[in-house]
Protein backbone atom coordinates (compact mmCIF):
# COMPACT_ATOMS: atom_id res chain seq x y z
CA UNK A 1 0.00 0.00 0.00
CA UNK A 2 3.04 2.44 0.82
CA UNK A 3 4.80 1.59 -2.40
CA UNK A 4 1.69 2.68 -4.27
CA UNK A 5 0.60 5.40 -2.86
CA UNK A 6 3.97 6.77 -3.08
CA UNK A 7 4.02 5.64 -6.90
CA UNK A 8 0.41 7.38 -7.20
CA UNK A 9 1.53 10.69 -6.19
CA UNK A 10 5.17 11.08 -7.77
CA UNK A 11 4.79 9.01 -10.90
CA UNK A 12 7.65 7.27 -9.97
CA UNK A 13 8.19 3.65 -7.79
CA UNK A 14 8.65 4.38 -3.95
CA UNK A 15 12.45 3.64 -2.82
CA UNK A 16 12.10 0.48 -0.63
CA UNK A 17 14.34 1.51 1.85
CA UNK A 18 12.68 5.19 2.16
CA UNK A 19 9.53 3.02 2.66
CA UNK A 20 11.35 1.11 5.87
CA UNK A 21 12.21 4.09 7.34
CA UNK A 22 9.10 5.19 7.31
CA UNK A 23 7.91 2.76 8.85
CA UNK A 24 9.75 2.35 11.14
CA UNK A 25 9.32 5.53 12.08
CA UNK A 26 5.71 5.23 12.72
CA UNK A 27 6.06 2.01 14.86
CA UNK A 28 8.36 4.45 17.39
CA UNK A 29 6.44 7.28 17.22
CA UNK A 30 3.53 4.33 18.63
CA UNK A 31 6.13 3.09 21.12
CA UNK A 32 6.87 6.42 22.49
CA UNK A 33 3.13 7.36 22.47
CA UNK A 34 2.69 3.90 24.61
CA UNK A 35 5.27 4.16 27.19
CA UNK A 36 4.74 7.71 28.01
CA UNK A 37 0.99 7.23 28.22
CA UNK A 38 1.42 4.03 30.02
CA UNK A 39 3.96 6.11 32.90
CA UNK A 40 1.58 8.70 33.13
CA UNK A 41 -1.29 6.38 33.58
CA UNK A 42 0.84 4.48 36.01
CA UNK A 43 1.59 6.99 38.55
CA UNK A 44 -1.23 9.65 37.65
CA UNK A 45 0.93 12.14 36.62
CA UNK A 46 -1.29 14.57 34.79
CA UNK A 47 -5.15 15.46 35.86
CA UNK A 48 -7.78 17.08 34.70
CA UNK A 49 -6.81 20.87 34.12
CA UNK A 50 -3.27 20.55 34.89
CA UNK A 51 -0.82 23.24 33.55
CA UNK A 52 2.63 20.96 32.81
CA UNK A 53 5.74 22.84 32.97
CA UNK A 54 7.82 20.99 30.30
CA UNK A 55 11.79 21.96 31.21
CA UNK A 56 13.66 22.19 27.70
CA UNK A 57 17.50 21.83 28.21
CA UNK A 58 17.92 21.85 24.55
CA UNK A 59 18.79 18.12 24.47
CA UNK A 60 17.68 14.71 22.54
CA UNK A 61 15.61 13.80 25.41
CA UNK A 62 13.74 16.99 26.59
CA UNK A 63 12.47 17.67 22.79
CA UNK A 64 11.19 13.71 22.94
CA UNK A 65 9.37 14.55 25.61
CA UNK A 66 7.41 18.10 24.09
CA UNK A 67 7.20 16.63 20.92
CA UNK A 68 5.26 12.83 22.45
CA UNK A 69 3.90 15.14 25.08
CA UNK A 70 2.21 17.67 22.58
CA UNK A 71 0.73 14.19 20.73
CA UNK A 72 -0.69 12.58 23.62
CA UNK A 73 -2.52 16.01 24.70
CA UNK A 74 -4.39 15.84 21.58
CA UNK A 75 -6.18 12.49 22.25
CA UNK A 76 -5.72 12.81 26.26
CA UNK A 77 -9.07 11.74 28.38
CA UNK A 78 -8.11 15.02 30.05
CA UNK A 79 -7.51 18.90 29.37
CA UNK A 80 -4.09 19.75 30.09
CA UNK A 81 -1.88 22.97 28.50
CA UNK A 82 1.76 22.92 28.07
CA UNK A 83 4.21 25.64 28.32
CA UNK A 84 8.11 24.93 27.41
CA UNK A 85 10.27 26.66 29.49
CA UNK A 86 14.31 26.43 29.39
CA UNK A 87 16.61 28.47 31.54
CA UNK A 88 19.38 30.63 29.79
CA UNK A 89 22.13 30.17 31.96
CA UNK A 90 24.02 32.53 29.95
CA UNK A 91 26.97 29.86 29.08
CA UNK A 92 29.21 31.48 26.85
CA UNK A 93 28.48 31.04 22.78
CA UNK A 94 25.21 29.69 23.91
CA UNK A 95 22.92 29.84 20.54
CA UNK A 96 20.17 31.93 22.35
CA UNK A 97 18.14 31.66 19.07
CA UNK A 98 17.43 28.33 18.77
CA UNK A 99 15.17 27.31 21.62
CA UNK A 100 12.92 30.48 20.94
CA UNK A 101 12.13 29.80 16.86
CA UNK A 102 11.84 26.05 17.40
CA UNK A 103 8.65 26.53 19.98
CA UNK A 104 7.82 29.60 17.73
CA UNK A 105 7.69 27.28 14.99
CA UNK A 106 5.19 24.42 16.28
CA UNK A 107 3.00 26.84 18.31
CA UNK A 108 3.72 25.64 22.10
CA UNK A 109 3.70 28.48 24.59
CA UNK A 110 6.89 29.03 25.87
CA UNK A 111 9.04 31.29 28.41
CA UNK A 112 12.67 31.68 28.79
CA UNK A 113 14.14 32.71 31.65
CA UNK A 114 17.61 34.07 31.40
CA UNK A 115 19.91 33.72 34.96
CA UNK A 116 23.70 33.78 34.62
CA UNK A 117 24.28 30.87 37.34
CA UNK A 118 27.62 29.78 34.38
CA UNK A 119 29.26 32.59 36.08
CA UNK A 120 28.41 31.03 39.83
CA UNK A 121 29.10 27.73 39.11
CA UNK A 122 32.62 28.67 37.45
CA UNK A 123 33.44 31.30 40.18
CA UNK A 124 32.39 28.76 43.21
CA UNK A 125 34.01 25.51 41.59
CA UNK A 126 37.59 25.00 41.09
CA UNK A 127 39.04 24.51 37.78
CA UNK A 128 38.82 20.62 37.01
CA UNK A 129 36.19 19.95 39.24
CA UNK A 130 32.97 18.69 38.29
CA UNK A 131 30.53 21.28 38.11
CA UNK A 132 27.34 19.41 37.59
CA UNK A 133 25.95 19.48 41.51
CA UNK A 134 26.25 23.13 42.31
CA UNK A 135 24.31 23.95 38.74
CA UNK A 136 21.55 21.63 39.27
CA UNK A 137 21.08 22.71 42.66
CA UNK A 138 20.23 26.33 41.12
CA UNK A 139 18.95 25.30 38.05
CA UNK A 140 16.28 23.34 40.38
CA UNK A 141 15.60 26.68 42.66
CA UNK A 142 15.08 28.89 39.41
CA UNK A 143 12.90 26.47 37.87
CA UNK A 144 10.62 26.20 40.59
CA UNK A 145 10.46 29.83 41.12
CA UNK A 146 9.13 29.94 37.38
CA UNK A 147 6.57 27.16 38.30
CA UNK A 148 5.02 29.66 40.61
CA UNK A 149 5.37 32.83 38.56
CA UNK A 150 3.29 31.17 35.53
CA UNK A 151 0.97 29.23 37.81
CA UNK A 152 2.19 25.13 36.74
CA UNK A 153 0.73 22.57 38.61
CA UNK A 154 3.33 19.69 37.38
CA UNK A 155 6.43 20.11 36.51
CA UNK A 156 8.03 17.51 33.40
CA UNK A 157 11.66 16.22 33.64
CA UNK A 158 13.26 14.75 30.76
CA UNK A 159 14.57 11.74 32.58
CA UNK A 160 14.14 8.49 30.56
CA UNK A 161 14.63 4.92 31.83
CA UNK A 162 18.35 4.27 31.18
CA UNK A 163 18.68 7.71 33.55
CA UNK A 164 17.03 6.58 36.74
CA UNK A 165 19.08 2.67 36.13
CA UNK A 166 22.44 5.02 36.09
CA UNK A 167 21.22 7.06 39.07
CA UNK A 168 20.39 3.87 40.92
CA UNK A 169 23.87 2.08 40.30
CA UNK A 170 25.52 5.46 41.07
CA UNK A 171 24.04 5.80 44.17
CA UNK A 172 25.02 1.99 45.44
CA UNK A 173 28.92 2.61 43.89
CA UNK A 174 29.00 5.93 45.15
CA UNK A 175 26.86 6.31 47.82
CA UNK A 176 25.97 3.44 49.75
CA UNK A 177 22.38 3.49 49.15
CA UNK A 178 19.51 1.71 47.06
CA UNK A 179 18.32 4.76 45.55
CA UNK A 180 16.98 5.77 42.47
CA UNK A 181 14.77 8.68 40.59
CA UNK A 182 11.17 8.50 41.00
CA UNK A 183 8.91 8.97 38.21
CA UNK A 184 6.97 11.39 40.37
CA UNK A 185 7.88 12.99 43.74
CA UNK A 186 6.96 16.38 45.93
CA UNK A 187 9.79 18.90 46.14
CA UNK A 188 11.62 19.33 49.47
CA UNK A 189 9.22 22.41 50.18
CA UNK A 190 6.16 20.64 49.30
CA UNK A 191 5.12 23.39 46.94
CA UNK A 192 5.63 21.26 43.69
CA UNK A 193 5.20 17.80 41.96
CA UNK A 194 7.66 17.19 39.82
CA UNK A 195 7.03 13.95 36.96
CA UNK A 196 9.32 11.83 34.79
CA UNK A 197 6.63 11.06 31.56
CA UNK A 198 9.81 9.18 29.69
CA UNK A 199 10.45 6.95 32.85
CA UNK A 200 9.51 3.72 30.36
CA UNK A 201 11.34 4.77 27.80
CA UNK A 202 15.26 3.50 26.98
CA UNK A 203 17.55 6.21 25.65
CA UNK A 204 17.79 4.58 22.09
CA UNK A 205 13.89 5.53 21.38
CA UNK A 206 14.89 9.19 22.12
CA UNK A 207 18.40 8.93 20.27
CA UNK A 208 16.51 7.48 17.09
CA UNK A 209 13.64 9.80 17.49
CA UNK A 210 15.37 13.14 17.04
CA UNK A 211 17.37 11.66 14.21
CA UNK A 212 14.39 11.12 12.75
CA UNK A 213 12.62 14.74 13.78
CA UNK A 214 15.60 16.48 13.49
CA UNK A 215 15.47 18.78 16.75
CA UNK A 216 17.93 21.51 16.73
CA UNK A 217 19.93 19.88 19.55
CA UNK A 218 21.82 22.03 21.70
CA UNK A 219 25.25 20.67 23.85
CA UNK A 220 25.93 21.19 27.03
CA UNK A 221 29.34 22.65 27.27
CA UNK A 222 29.43 23.20 30.94
CA UNK A 223 28.83 20.22 32.83
CA UNK A 224 28.08 17.51 30.36
CA UNK A 225 31.32 17.71 28.18
CA UNK A 226 33.73 16.91 31.00
CA UNK A 227 35.22 13.76 30.78
CA UNK A 228 35.49 11.53 33.52
CA UNK A 229 32.14 12.14 35.04
CA UNK A 230 30.92 9.03 37.52
CA UNK A 231 27.86 9.08 35.41
CA UNK A 232 29.36 9.40 31.95
CA UNK A 233 31.56 6.11 33.56
CA UNK A 234 28.28 4.25 34.66
CA UNK A 235 26.10 4.95 31.74
CA UNK A 236 28.85 3.15 29.49
CA UNK A 237 29.56 0.31 31.97
CA UNK A 238 25.49 -0.41 31.40
CA UNK A 239 25.75 0.11 27.56
CA UNK A 240 28.06 -2.63 27.50
CA UNK A 241 26.17 -4.92 29.54
CA UNK A 242 22.99 -4.01 27.24
CA UNK A 243 25.47 -5.12 24.16
CA UNK A 244 26.87 -8.86 25.73
CA UNK A 245 23.46 -9.23 28.00
CA UNK A 246 20.59 -7.86 26.02
CA UNK A 247 17.52 -6.93 28.44
CA UNK A 248 20.08 -6.20 31.53
CA UNK A 249 18.92 -2.49 31.70
CA UNK A 250 14.91 -3.64 31.55
CA UNK A 251 15.58 -6.05 33.98
CA UNK A 252 16.91 -3.71 36.30
CA UNK A 253 14.65 -1.11 36.11
CA UNK A 254 11.91 -3.58 36.36
CA UNK A 255 13.48 -4.56 40.14
CA UNK A 256 13.21 -1.05 41.24
CA UNK A 257 9.61 -1.63 41.44
CA UNK A 258 9.12 -4.72 42.41
CA UNK A 259 11.34 -4.55 45.93
CA UNK A 260 11.07 -7.21 48.32
CA UNK A 261 11.47 -5.35 51.90
CA UNK A 262 11.80 -8.30 53.93
CA UNK A 263 14.82 -9.71 52.27
CA UNK A 264 16.69 -6.43 52.14
CA UNK A 265 19.00 -5.22 55.46
CA UNK A 266 17.01 -1.66 56.32
CA UNK A 267 15.76 -1.91 59.74
CA UNK A 268 13.20 0.85 58.93
CA UNK A 269 11.89 -0.87 56.37
CA UNK A 270 11.51 -4.26 58.33
CA UNK A 271 11.65 -5.35 61.89
CA UNK A 272 14.88 -7.76 61.95
CA UNK A 273 15.31 -7.17 65.70
CA UNK A 274 11.72 -8.31 66.71
CA UNK A 275 11.24 -11.44 63.90
CA UNK A 276 10.23 -14.20 66.04
CA UNK A 277 9.20 -17.73 64.78
CA UNK A 278 4.92 -17.75 65.14
CA UNK A 279 4.04 -21.19 64.08
CA UNK A 280 1.94 -20.01 61.19
CA UNK A 281 2.68 -20.45 57.67
CA UNK A 282 4.02 -17.42 56.12
CA UNK A 283 4.17 -17.19 52.06
CA UNK A 284 6.68 -14.55 52.25
CA UNK A 285 8.51 -15.63 54.90
CA UNK A 286 12.59 -16.70 53.68
CA UNK A 287 13.72 -19.57 52.32
CA UNK A 288 16.85 -19.69 52.98
CA UNK A 289 17.92 -22.83 52.32
CA UNK A 290 16.07 -23.32 48.86
CA UNK A 291 18.30 -22.55 45.73
CA UNK A 292 17.06 -19.74 43.95
CA UNK A 293 16.18 -20.53 39.96
CA UNK A 294 17.59 -17.70 38.24
CA UNK A 295 17.88 -17.25 33.96
CA UNK A 296 20.31 -19.52 32.07
CA UNK A 297 23.11 -17.55 31.30
CA UNK A 298 23.76 -17.17 27.61
CA UNK A 299 26.09 -20.01 25.71
CA UNK A 300 29.41 -18.70 25.73
CA UNK A 301 31.33 -17.66 22.04
CA UNK A 302 33.15 -20.46 20.21
CA UNK A 303 31.66 -23.52 22.06
CA UNK A 304 33.37 -22.92 25.01
CA UNK A 305 31.70 -24.83 27.80
CA UNK A 306 31.88 -24.28 31.70
CA UNK A 307 33.32 -27.35 33.54
CA UNK A 308 32.31 -27.57 37.37
CA UNK A 309 34.94 -28.92 39.41
CA UNK A 310 34.14 -30.88 42.67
Amino acid sequence: MAEEAATAETGAPAQPGKIKIEREQIKLEKRLCREVGRAITDFNMIEEGDKVMVCMSGGKDSFTMLDILRKLQKRAPVKFDLVAVNLDQKQPGFPEHILPEYFQSIGVDYHIENQDTYSVVKRVIPEGKTTCGLCSRLRRAILYSVADRLGCTKVALGHHRDDIVQTLMLNMFYGGRMKGMPPKLVSDDGKHVVIRPMAYVPEKDTIRWAQYQQFPIIPCNLCGSQDGLQRVAVGEMLREWDKKFPGRIESMFRAMGNIVTTHMMDPDLHDFKNAKATGIADPNGDMAFDHEELPVAPPLPGGLQVVQLS
